[in-house]
């Protein structure tokens, strides 16, 4: 949203002391992560940054220039050195003997691996020619909300010449590429005072003959269009003004909670979806208004942006005036069918003969009146990236509609750029997902030995994983431990006492809202005992009761309230014990309720066959190593029962093994991924011992 404050202004942040010692490129990487830290320039991975550097050329030894840009798929606010592309600005401009036209400027993208500066590994963007061709020093592209806001309105041009007079220019709407590099050479050389120009319907380009000198443009530039806009709408209701309620926080999360499985069960066809719940103040105030529907359907203008939304979003049939979750629910699927109708008649109007086939027809982005915005993509990170764009999106609409008329981008070319060969050609190179991609996972117990090692093979096959413990301290730790080792839209964690209702209900609540749903079920949390049974109290025969059988019951019971509503099936898997299976001496409380959850386990077999919900039990033995359990006073009462030292404990399970081998976190975790994988696609009501042998445990 633009903010009416003094602190929207972009602070420069340029420190030229710390720039004193740095070398050119360095100097290129500085500019480029402070101005990609602040997503009020640029978008996540959008815009790009150059420099025209003197260079020893390796194979003459004579100093040539060279063009460093940031290089394709790069975000500038994390990109390194590695990050950008080199190229000879010789070879570069040579290029225009080549160019045929703009019907033959897509086969110029395959002369730039031709121009490589010292044999570069790092591919070259499309906008390479825009940053060639600008006979600057510094040149920076960027997309900030206020001035896309300009160039997305209808009288674009004049509005520019008002703000920036003939500082700034302006040039008409053109796909990015070769001709639209030779454009901006043409203007600067009939426009040499100008700073910059601002693209119609796409962004900002500026530069300067230092790194400072272009940096310091940038900001002011951008720093103008926010003055400029506060003024000409201040006192202006956004999008027409409000005309829905919007509903309390508690009743919004509610109600994505209950739509976001949903949807996700709908859409999760060729591939497996994760959800991002949006309520901020920008896309509250988009939603509760006037003009949301007629905005939304003509469909954004920044290529950067419906690349990663889709040209238009889905608005659900929600009335907050009227709420009735179950009612939305019921028409989402004919909702969906229609905007898929939508999406392949778009396809079939717009299609070139060589146009890649239709990809997902799915919408990206679904606006809830007066709930907020749901985004679904393959990974948590592509759905939470999603929804920025789609906020900058609407901070766009806002400033074009208030000062001007928005006018998105014309349906064939947001066409072409969306089904671009260059684009599809991208998309082909990206790596294979991995087994788990797009799969949502709560694991109980999660912060000990097996829950952590389960946690981190679902992780490994990029899995998102929701981590459930009582132990807050450990559960901290594993959160950010993970977190910084995967990422942490990965990763998110929640503080769960398996025997209480409430809070089995708020942790897949908080899974749901956070990823769309489940899939996976690791149902881990323990507890250990060991008293003979003349000895046992009833309190600690409850206390076994309450975690291993009746908490299995409670968080299998949620699963499953969960799994039926997306419809998609999933997989539970139970972490029980050899001792649900084969008697221990003085464990009677232990080894019953863990048969309990065995039987337990069996049973929602039978029930979850029908909705393609598998239910199997992983059964360890002797997994002292990292054990929270083990840890404990469990594991003298052990040594006790078989009349020796703790020390002593693991050699002897070892010895007792008719493998003579000790068993590990990860050798549970390696069956638990079993399991949860679609290797065991065809099993449940199984058992898998992991226990390196044990004749007592046999199941048949």
């Amino acid at each position: 949203m633009l903010d009416k404050r003094p602190a929207a202004r972009l602070a420069n942040l340029w420190d030229e002391a710390k720039v004193a010692t740095m070398s050119e490129p360095e100097q290129l990487l500085y500019r480029s992560n402070l101005l990609g830290s602040d997503k009020r320039i640029t978008n996540y991975g959008g815009g790009n940054t150059s420099a025209k550097i003197t260079e020893k050329d390796p194979l003459t030894g004579e100093p040539v220039e060279v063009l460093w840009v940031k290089g394709s798929g790069g975000d500038l606010g994390s990109i390194r050195l590695a990050g950008f592309a080199t190229l000879y600005m010789e070879k570069l401009k040579g290029l225009k003997r080549l160019y045929r036209g703009v019907e033959h400027e897509d086969e110029m993208v395959g002369y730039l691996p031709h121009c490589t500066f010292n044999l570069n590994p790092r591919a070259a963007s499309i906008d390479t020619p825009l940053h060639a061709f600008v006979p600057r020093k510094h040149v920076d592209h960027m997309h900030p909300d206020a001035v896309i806001a300009i160039a997305t309105a209808e009288n674009s041009r004049e509005l520019t010449a008002e703000i920036y007079g003939g500082e700034i220019g302006w040039l008409p709407w053109k796909r990015p590429g070769f001709e639209l590099g030779l454009w901006l050479e043409r203007f600067c050389r009939e426009s040499p005072e100008a700073k910059g120009v601002v693209l119609a319907g796409h962004g900002l380009f500026t530069w300067g003959e230092t790194a400072r000198e272009c940096y310091e443009t940038t900001i002011a530039t951008i720093n103008r269009a926010i003055e400029w806009l506060e003024a000409k709408t201040a006192g202006k209701p956004a999008f027409g003004g409000p005309v829905r309620p919007v509903l309390p926080a508690g009743e919004r999360q509610a109600v994505a909670e209950r739509l976001m499985p949903a949807i996700r069960g709908m859409i999760s066809g060729a591939e497996w979806k994760v959800g991002h719940f949006d309520d901020s103040d920008a896309v509250l105030e988009f939603v509760g208004s006037r003009d949301m529907e007629r905005l939304a359907a003509l469909g954004t203008s920044c290529p950067d942006h419906f690349l990663r939304t889709k040209r238009t979003p889905l608005v659900v049939p929600f009335d907050p005036a009227r709420p009735d979750v179950e009612q939305t629910v019921a028409s989402l699927a004919g909702a969906l069918e229609e905007y898929r109708k939508g999406h392949a008649a778009y396809y079939e109007r717009c299609r070139r003969p060589d146009s890649p086939p239709m990809r997902d027809p799915n919408a990206v982005v679904y606006l809830v009146p007066g709930v907020g915005m749901i985004t679904f993509a393959k990974d948590k990170a592509t759905a939470r990236v999603s929804a920025e764009f789609y906020v900058n999106a609407i901070n766009v609409m806002r400033g074009a509609s208030g000062v001007s008329s928005y006018v998105g981008l014309e349906e064939q070319e947001a066409f072409d750029i969306e089904y671009w060969v260059l684009e599809e050609a991208k998309l082909q190179r990206l790596p294979k997902p991995k087994s788990l991609a797009g799969k949502v996972a709560l694991i109980t117990g999660g912060a000990g030995g097996i829950g952590r090692a389960t946690a981190e093979r679902l992780l490994r096959e990029g899995a998102c994983v929701v981590l459930a413990d009582i132990d807050e301290h450990a559960l901290a730790a594993t959160d950010e431990e993970f977190a910084s080792r995967y990422t942490c839209d990965q990763v998110r964690s929640v503080r769960l006492d398996v025997t209480k209702e409430e809070d089995v209900a708020r942790a897949f609540a908080h899974a749901t809202r956070e990823y769309g749903g489940l899939d996976i079920l690791v149902s881990n949390a323990g507890i250990s005992s060991a008293a003979p049974v003349d000895e046992t109290e009833l309190s600690l025969w409850n206390r076994n009761m309450e975690i291993l059988s009746t908490g299995y019951f409670l968080v299998a019971r949620e699963a499953f309230r969960l799994m039926k509503k997306q419809n998609t099936g999933g997989a539970i898997v139970f972490i029980a014990s050899k001792n649900g299976l084969a008697a221990s001496p003085k464990a009677s409380a232990y080894c019953t309720a863990k048969a309990a959850e065995i039987h337990l386990a069996r049973c929602l077999a039978l029930e979850g066959a029908e909705f393609g919900i598998r239910v199997n039990t992983v059964n360890p033995d002797a997994v002292l190593r990292g054990s929270k359990i083990w840890s404990s006073e469990w594991r003298q009462q052990r040594a006790a029962a078989y009349n020796m030292s703790p020390d002593e404990l693991e050699e002897h399970y070892r010895k007792r093994s008719l493998l003579k081998l000790s068993v590990f976190p990860e050798d549970v975790a390696e069956a638990v991924y079993f399991f949860v994988s679609d290797a065991s696609a065809k099993s449940t009501g199984n058992i898998l011992n992991v226990d390196a042998g044990n004749a007592q445990a046999f199941t048949r």
